[in-house]
């Protein structure tokens, strides 16, 4: 019995040491100043990402603004700023039940938590367009909820839940040094990571699974290759040169599945590697 619980205890110790050292998921900022930050992208005065952290460059753009408006450039965001903003600036975040064809900002801070739980809808731009309700619809079904594409009290309840991480370790695909990480990238999502390499370097399964796809996505991924795991979870694997795996086929981790190229909409050879837990985007650094 005494083996027993210092088997457990040293395992305990094991697993809390590796949570310790696993790599943070990537930072998410606050809705209400993604918000503020597709309202300023609108006048026309702010151009960084909506990645919802109030840094110099939101804080520049909202004095510009202020100076637009003749109000005191003092940066600080109060009723007559937020009317300054015009449609972009109305709404506040759970003041209503949002559905498809409402513009404001609780509709930014809706696009930007969709994207923070895995489910980006393409530019966060404050309006509720068919994308983003299809996006709304998935994270609804994904927590149990009623997919009916409308944000009640219960989609917001879920959204201020943490992102969802990865269930298991995987080995990282390709060996070179990580290029773009999982996050927003302009007014957009990057949802995965890039690994920049030349044409021909071997790609490897992150994990063992099964493939459940193999072949060409016209969506802009190119030559692709899709892996099923335990859990709910898949890897994805784009841009590929050549594609060595079929469907169907079973896989162990670090086995050759492919390799690097620049197919589909890629700006030069480098590997897109998503991982997707029962079809939420999730960072890929949670895992590797």
């Amino acid at each position: 019995m005494r083996r027993t619980a210092t088997n457990l205890s040293l395992l305990a110790a094991l697993l809390a040491g590796a949570c310790a050292l696993a790599p943070p998921a990537a930072a998410t900022g606050r809705a209400s100043t993604a918000a503020l930050q597709v309202a300023l992208r609108a006048m026309g005065t702010y151009l960084g990402d909506v990645d919802g952290i109030r840094g110099p460059r939101t804080a520049s753009a909202l004095r510009t603004l202020q100076r637009r408006a003749g109000l005191p450039a003092d940066g600080v965001f109060g009723p007559r700023t937020r009317a300054a903003l015009g449609r972009r600036g109305l709404h506040p975040f759970g003041s209503r039940a949002m559905r498809a064809g409402d513009v404001g900002w609780d509709v930014a801070g809706l696009q930007f938590q969709l994207a923070a739980h895995g489910f980006p809808s393409g530019p966060v731009d404050g309006a509720l367009g068919p994308r983003s309700v299809a996006a709304l619809q998935r994270l609804q079904a994904w927590a149990g909820l009623p997919a009916d594409g409308i944000a009640g009290a219960a989609t917001l309840r879920a959204l201020r839940t943490p992102p969802p991480r990865s269930p298991v370790a995987l080995r990282t695909p390709v060996a070179v040094p990580l290029g773009d990480r999982y996050g927003p990238r302009g007014s957009a999502f990057h949802a995965g990571v890039d690994f920049p390499a030349a044409t021909g370097t071997p790609v490897g399964a992150a994990g063992f699974g099964t493939v459940v796809f193999s072949g060409y996505d016209a969506s802009g991924f190119g030559n692709m290759v899709v892996i099923g795991h335990r859990f709910g979870l898949r890897t994805l694997y784009a841009h590929l040169a050549s594609i060595h795996v079929r469907a169907g086929q079973a896989v162990g981790v670090g086995e050759r599945i492919g390799t690097v190229g620049a197919t589909g909409r890629s700006s030069g050879p480098h590997l897109h590697f998503e991982l997707r837990l029962r079809g939420a985007n999730i960072d890929p650094l949670t895992a590797l």
